[in-house]
């Protein structure tokens, strides 16, 4: 199946003290492009969620956004030195009664004393924490593979509609050629005739130059690969893989058949048809660039 670049999807994993949210955004890029975003105390997540995703997405460029909330082991906590602080009110006492000082010992004063209050940090729990992280992570990239799952079945179809108008315009200038080959034998005949006026012309040299001109223009050749490759876009349309850029490939060897094939046959007609050859090509171009 065909899947689109462009997907979000979200996953909560957790407990009653903590929850675990993580949020996928997916557009498209050649490469994969992994831009991820993670709390400040869990660095070390980074790389396992990279992994994840690469298992799981092809191509794209890939914003991951991981929070969590609540209670969880491992976090900041404030401490009180009760014993200190203990010393230096009996301290600040003694420096009242001993200098006659006026006024009490207010709680501002002893905020402003060092190591009184202590950040008590210890080290969160990874093994624990990643399997919440991990579990939400997988929710995301299930939601999110879904939803580029679904619009890669639209654009499938919508290439596939786009595909098969080309194809016509392909076969109407096969139709066509017999009769354009007679139309220019004619008029290089007529035309001869009109400079040669008065010359006698040799019937077996005259065919020899109809031979060639013919040659010059046979675009058999051109229309037998652009149906190959019709069949090859087809075919991998069909793939359960990542398929843009083999599709990407193909539109411009797509455009490069009908450029020769324009530039043998100069014919108004013939060129009508390869603009909207081109046109369509481009439009095809434009739904490649979203498939993964």
């Amino acid at each position: 199946m065909s899947r689109s670049m462009t997907g979000f999807g979200r996953g909560e994993a957790g407990s009653p003290e903590r929850l675990w949210v993580a949020e996928i955004r997916t557009v498209n890029h050649r490469f994969l492009d992994q831009k991820i975003n993670l709390p400040r105390a869990f660095p070390g997540f980074e790389e396992p969620v990279r992994r994840m995703v690469a298992e799981r997405l092809g191509r794209g460029r890939v914003e991951v956004q991981l929070s969590v909330s609540g209670a969880m082991a491992g976090q900041a906590r404030l401490a009180v030195n009760q014993d200190l602080a203990r010393q230096y009110h009996s301290c600040l006492q003694t420096l009242q009664r001993d200098f006659a000082l006026e006024g009490g010992i207010r709680l501002a004063d002893m905020l402003n004393l060092r190591d009184l209050i202590s950040v008590d940090e210890q080290p969160p729990d990874l093994e624990t924490e990643w399997a919440l992280a991990g579990s939400a992570l997988s929710a995301a990239l299930s939601a999110c593979e879904a939803m580029r799952l679904q619009e890669g079945q639209a654009l499938k179809e919508d290439l596939s509609r786009r595909l098969q108008a080309f194809s016509a315009l392909v076969d109407r200038i096969h139709n066509q050629l017999p009769d354009l080959l007679r139309m220019r034998q004619a008029e290089l005949q007529d035309r001869l005739a009109k400079l040669l006026s008065g010359i006698d012309l040799d019937p077996m040299r005259l065919a020899q130059e109809c031979a060639i001109m013919a040659d010059k223009s046979d675009v058999s050749e051109e229309i037998t690969r652009l149906r190959s490759h019709i069949n090859q876009f087809h075919s991998f349309l069909g793939l359960d893989e990542a398929v843009g850029r083999r599709l990407d490939f193909l539109l411009q060897e797509f455009l490069r058949e009908v450029n020769t094939l324009c530039s043998k046959i100069s014919h108004a007609e013939i060129a009508q048809l390869g603009v909207e050859m081109k046109n369509e090509i481009e439009k095809l171009r434009e739904q490649v660039q979203n498939i993964e």
